[in-house]
C-alpha cells in the first residue's frame, strides 16, 4: 500500500491534541452573574500566602522549619555549577578586603593627608592616616596575590587541572581573581549574602560566581576540592578560614591540605604558634601543618612540591611517547 494512502485503521486514529477548543471548568473563575461576591472572594484566595506554590513562596522558604531545605539548595546550586564546569581541584586564596592595589592605597592615603592638613588636631583623622599608611605598606601583597593568580591560571591553561577560587570579594581576593583573568583563565568566587549591599569583584568568571546564604555551605565548598589554602594578611574572616582548616587537618577530619601563610612577619606577630607548642596546647607536629612564604613563585612552587610528595600531583605528566 502506498505511504500516502491511509488505511481504514489509520482513519480511526485521532489527530494529536493541541490547544483546547473549549476551556475546562476551572480555567475561568465563578462569574459575578452567578454570585456577585464570588470574584472578590476568588481574588482573596489567589492573594492568600497559603495559595502560593511552595517553591515560589519566599516567606515559607525563610521559615525556621524549612532551614534544612535551604541548606540543601544552598549547597546544591554551587555543586551543580562547579560540576558542570568540570572543576575538580582548587587553590583557595584568602586575605583582607582592605588591602588594595598600590595605586588605590596611595590615592586613599593622599586624600586623608589632605584632610589632615586642614584639621591637624583631629585625633581620629591622625589615626586613619596611620592606618592608611600601614595599608599602603601592605599593598604589595595585592601584587603578590595577582601574580599567584596568574601562575595558577597559566598552569590550568597548560593541562594542570586546578582552578583558582576566592571568596569573590575585593582586596586580596580581587587580586587573585584578577591574575587569572589577566591570562584568560577561569576562576571562581564564592560570595556571601550580607545584611548590607556588596558586590563581587569584576574578575571572577561569571559562570563560576556564586552567592551563598549560609557561611557553612560556603566553607564546605572552599574545602571540598581544595588542593591548597593560601592566606594573605587579613582579619577575622581570614583567621576564621585558616584556623578552621588547620583544626580539620589536625584532627584528620579532612585529608591534609597544604596551608601557606603569606607574610611571615605579619603572621608571627598576629599569632604565636611556638607559644602554643611550648604551652602544650598543640603538639610540635601541629606546627608543621603550615608554612610561610613571601613571593608568588615560592607559594606556587611549594604547593606543587607538597602535592607531588603527597601523591596528588597537580601537574600530570604528558601521555604517550
Amino acid at each position: 500500500m502506498p505511504d500516502d494512502v491511509d488505511s481504514p485503521s489509520d482513519a480511526r486514529a485521532p489527530e494529536p491534541p493541541s490547544a483546547r477548543r473549549e476551556p475546562l471548568p476551572w480555567q475561568e473563575p465563578k462569574p459575578a452573574d452567578e454570585d456577585p461576591g464570588a470574584p472578590a472572594r476568588v481574588r482573596q484566595l489567589l492573594e492568600s500566602p497559603t495559595y502560593r506554590q511552595a517553591d515560589q513562596d519566599v516567606d515559607f522558604l525563610n521559615l525556621d522549619a524549612t532551614r534544612g531545605v535551604r541548606l540543601q539548595i544552598d549547597y546544591l546550586k554551587a555543586e551543580l555549577g562547579l560540576e558542570e564546569r568540570g572543576v575538580e581541584h582548587t587553590v583557595v586564596v584568602f586575605g583582607s578586603t582592605r588591602i588594595r592595589e598600590p595605586v588605590a592605597a596611595r590615592r586613599r592615603l593622599d586624600a586623608l593627608r589632605a584632610e589632615l592638613r586642614s584639621a591637624p588636631r583631629d585625633a581620629e583623622l591622625v589615626r586613619r592616616v596611620q592606618v592608611a599608611e600601614r595599608l599602603l605598606a601592605k599593598s604589595h601583597y595585592y601584587d603578590i596575590a595577582r601574580e599567584l593568580g596568574r601562575l595558577v591560571g597559566e598552569c590550568a591553561g597548560g593541562g594542570c587541572r586546578v582552578l583558582l577560587m576566592t571568596g569573590g570579594g575585593p582586596g586580596i581576593m580581587e587580586a587573585a581573581n584578577r591574575g587569572a583573568f589577566d591570562v584568560g583563565a577561569q576562576s571562581a568566587g564564592l560570595n556571601i549574602a550580607l545584611p548590607h549591599e556588596q558586590y563581587p569583584n569584576p574578575y571572577v568568571t561569571p559562570e563560576l560566581c556564586f552567592r551563598f546564604h549560609y557561611f557553612a555551605m560556603r566553607k564546605l565548598h572552599f574545602l571540598l576540592r581544595a588542593r591548597a589554602l593560601v592566606a594573605f594578611p587579613g582579619g577575622y574572616g581570614t583567621l576564621d578560614e585558616v584556623f578552621e582548616t588547620l583544626t580539620l587537618v589536625q584532627s584528620r577530619t579532612i585529608a591534609p591540605v597544604p596551608v601557606v601563610l603569606v607574610g611571615e612577619s605579619y603572621w608571627k606577630r598576629l599569632v604565636d604558634i611556638d607559644f602554643l607548642v611550648d604551652e602544650g596546647v598543640i603538639d610540635l607536629e601541629d606546627r608543621e601543618l603550615f608554612w610561610y612564604a613571601e613571593t608568588a613563585e615560592d607559594i606556587w612552587r611549594t604547593i606543587l612540591v607538597w602535592n607531588e610528595r603527597n601523591g596528588t600531583p597537580l601537574i600530570m605528566p604528558p601521555c604517550g611517547p
